[in-house]
């Protein structure tokens, strides 16, 4: 039987052909990767010849086609649909994969061999590509002796296994925490596309006639704004916080704990202090120091934003405000202030139609994109969709993948991947998908977003166009991979376009009815904005400043009690604040613990910097013309991680960012 990982995709733009895609490929795959990624090696460091650019540097941007197919397709699957034999599998090639990389990174003659490779009459991407290579060399270990190297292997080895052991520990528990109701009266509040979408989340987990809140990722629960039984907000609430917390085999507390420690341990070898320092060493915020300033200049005036929150809350509740109380009395509070009912906008949020007329609507206006839906082509999951992007001169620009429903298979959350990588050197375009995590509601019903819901739409098809732009020549500086606290300054920007006028006129309009999202509504919307902030900041700094503690621990002490770390690590912060608890705790902070963030979830407000000076560009320049988006996609969406991103951003702002726009925006000025 023919393996379809062996050769490149014959379908459009490389899509991986998931119809013939068999689970018995998986493994074959990877063993045919493994060994052919490694032959090319040898064939790199046994040449007589002296190293050189191409035969070198461009060799080994260009080894490793087959591993790069399949473990693309596979590690998307591990989080978008992970079934048993998909998670059985992860726990076999995680740490093989992990070994593998070590045996590219630590490969002495290979090494050698790229400090000698000259550097004479090389462009720019070029000399860049030979700098990169080395620094990452470095940091992974090429310089230790043959004893540090050992250890360095084994800590990788069991990191990489402890972080997939995380990941579907974390799924399991997410799915077996989901709040089991016996009464359709106990889901007052909830819409009857919510209502009908929990029976329908009961029925499909085997509890016909019953109801079933599932879990997202995050702390805050979307129902808690709108359940008006306080007593099934709490236990909601509970079983969000104490996931992975729950001393049953799904417990992560464990891991987490193992795995701080063995970053620790990685880090002194490599010679920073920490795994934080080490984490933010190649980013572009300065130093490591210059993060924990700035996170803790913003604690303070947060917090005290967020008790100013609280305060106004327990006047309208007349109780004390608890964590399963905050969402329902600020959805009122704003309501009284501003005369926003944000739950009440939900039938203008169609997803039918944020994705056509108001995501795609908005990179036609900025970029010319326009999609078509290509139903001839199959994702990996009856769920997924495939639209072709043809840029503004017609010629095609790559693939889109849209997979938007929940399932007990797909970790909780929002993100981006890619299957391919746009590369002039191989002649790629970019195929991408988004996957989110909507509840599906039954048959005939359409599928309708929160407001918080459209903004991580419009998110996560920002990091699509960092993908679809990409216009760099090698694959290592493809796209998104930049710097981790880069990587979320475009996916913020294209946030912001949901309430412009030429957007939100496109594509919130009533399901029923056709009628457009009044005026007065997105005006009350604007007014309301920096209202909140306290909550949303304080709970982002409390996740950030907790993921930094977890990674400025030194090698050697082991933490006995990781609830006890997690709430002195908050107080020491400054932001323990009781009714409003971090983004993520440590049991199901799955960022850090079985993602890329480790010590880098300080990214998104670093990012945000970027974002709101960006934003302020757009509305002093003329707003959202093609002109505008243009400038911004030639000089600084295109360029993926081939120029310096700071640079980049110097090009397309003409000076370094501003912080006020971020202040004001987060009501902190």
């Amino acid at each position: 039987m023919s393996n379809p990982f062996l050769e490149p995709s014959t379908l459009d733009y490389q899509l991986p052909p998931f119809a013939a895609l068999q689970e018995e490929h998986y493994l074959p795959a990877f063993d045919a990767g493994f060994a052919e990624h490694l032959a090319e090696i040898d064939a790199i460091t046994g040449s007589a010849e002296a190293p050189t650019f191409e035969n070198t540097v461009v060799a080994l941007e260009r080894a490793g086609g087959t591993l790069h197919r399949v473990a693309s397709v596979f590690f998307s699957n591990s989080v978008s649909h992970a079934t048993p034999f998909i998670q059985d599998l992860e726990q076999q090639v995680a740490p093989r994969l992990a070994e593998h990389e070590d045996n590219i990174k630590l490969n002495r003659p290979l090494f050698e061999r790229l400090r000698r490779v000259p550097l004479d009459g090389l462009d720019d991407e070029s000399v860049r590509l030979v700098e990169e290579y080395l620094r990452s060399f470095v940091r992974a270990g090429a310089e230790l002796d043959d004893d540090a190297q050992v250890t360095l292997r084994r800590l990788n080895s069991e990191l990489s296994a402890l972080s997939t052991e995380f990941s579907q520990k974390l799924l399991k528990d997410t799915n077996d925490s989901a709040l089991l109701l016996d009464r359709a009266d106990e889901l007052d509040g909830l819409s009857s596309d919510a209502v009908s979408a929990a029976a329908g989340a009961a029925a499909e987990a085997g509890h016909e006639g019953k109801y079933l809140l599932t879990l997202i990722l995050p702390t805050a629960q979307p129902a808690l704004e709108l359940l008006t039984d306080r007593d099934v907000r709490r236990r909601l609430h509970e079983a969000s916080v104490n996931r992975g917390a729950r001393g049953n085999e799904a417990d992560t507390l464990a891991i987490a704990t193992r795995m701080a420690t063995l970053r620790a341990e990685r880090a002194a070898l490599l010679g920073f202090d920490t795994h934080a320092a080490a984490a933010t060493d190649n980013q572009t915020a300065p130093s490591l120091a210059t993060i924990m300033d700035r996170m803790r200049e913003l604690a303070a005036p947060a917090v005290r934003n967020a008790r100013t929150e609280a305060a106004e809350l327990e006047a309208e509740a007349g109780h004390p405000i608890e964590p399963w109380d905050w969402a329902f009395y600020a959805s009122r509070v704003r309501k009284a202030k501003f005369d926003v009912d944000l739950d009440a906008l939900r039938p203008y949020f169609e997803l039918e139609s944020v994705i056509d007329n108001g995501v795609f609507h908005a990179a036609n206006l900025l970029y010319g994109l326009t999609f078509t839906e290509r139903p001839d082509l199959v994702g990996y999951h009856p769920d997924v969709r495939v639209w072709e992007v043809f840029d503004a001169d017609g010629s095609g620009l790559g693939l889109f993948l849209g997979d938007y429903y929940t399932r007990d298979t797909k970790s909780g959350g929002a993100w981006m991947n890619s299957f391919v990588d746009q590369s002039a050197l191989e002649g790629t375009r970019a195929v991408v998908v988004n996957n989110l995590n909507l509840s599906k509601p039954g048959a005939g019903e359409p599928t309708l977003l929160s407001y918080d819901q459209v903004v991580t739409t419009f998110h996560e098809f920002g990091h699509a166009l960092h993908g679809l732009f990409s216009d760099v020549t090698y694959p290592l500086f493809a796209g998104t991979a930049v710097p981790r606290d880069f990587v979320e300054y475009p996916s913020q920007v294209n946030e912001m376009w949901i309430l412009w006028p030429e957007i939100v006129a496109n594509y919130a309009r009533h399901h029923e009815t056709g009628e457009a999202l009044p005026q007065d509504v997105i005006d009350r919307i604007h007014a309301a904005g920096a209202w909140g902030e306290g909550f949303e900041t304080t709970a982002y700094l409390g996740a950030t400043l907790l993921d930094l503690a977890w990674h400025s621990i030194p090698a050697g002490p082991v933490i006995e009690d990781p609830l006890a770390f997690e709430a002195a690590a908050l107080a020491e912060a400054g932001v323990d604040f009781t009714p409003v608890p971090p983004r993520y705790r440590t049991s199901y902070f799955k960022h850090i613990f079985a993602g890329g963030y480790a010590a880098s979830y300080y990214a998104y407000i670093w990012s945000e910097m970027l974002d709101a000076d960006t934003v302020e560009w757009f509305r002093t320049s003329g707003g959202l013309t093609r002109e505008n988006g243009d400038h911004f996609r030639r000089e600084l969406l295109s360029r993926g991680n081939s120029i310096d991103p700071l640079e980049a951003f110097r090009r397309f702002r003409g000076r370094d960012a501003d912080l006020q726009p971020l202040l004001v925006r987060r009501g902190l000025a």
